[in-house]
């Protein structure tokens, strides 16, 4: 007769968090959902890195003439990047709220595990940072 026994200390309990799809290819990575999960996976679009980024290092290479204003430049980028961020975290947050709540309060238990996980996604990026 086969005994079950309780995880131990080098056992871990099985994972009770929102299973992910993965992908045929790379059992690895998770299945994303087209379109919102590329976008919900960044914080600022592709355009808006690249100019927050050449600010930077705008800033950068101007320091041995100009150290202070070098200096007083990349502060402002790093306020307006951040400013930017915030505003787009709001906005994800109330899509993704949206996304599971309605009027009524009863949103399909569907919507609600894909909204878990993209607040999971969401949080494990801003857990990266």
């Amino acid at each position: 007769m086969n005994e079950v026994e309780a995880p131990g200390p080098e056992q871990s309990a099985p994972d009770q968090s929102v299973p992910e799809q993965h992908g045929p290819e790379d059992p690895d990575q998770p299945l994303r959902e087209p379109g919102a999960a590329a976008e919900a996976d960044t914080l600022l679009p592709s355009d808006e890195r690249d100019k927050a980024q050449l600010r930077i290092q705008h800033a950068i290479a101007g320091f041995v003439d100009d150290p202070r204003s070098a200096v007083e430049e990349a502060a402002s980028a790093v306020d307006a990047l951040a400013e930017r961020v915030t505003e787009t975290l709001g906005q994800r947050r109330g899509t993704l709220r949206a996304s599971w709540q309605d009027a009524s309060g009863g949103a399909a238990t569907e919507d609600q595990r894909m909204a878990l996980r993209a607040y999971r996604r969401l949080a494990e990026r801003l857990l990266g940072l």
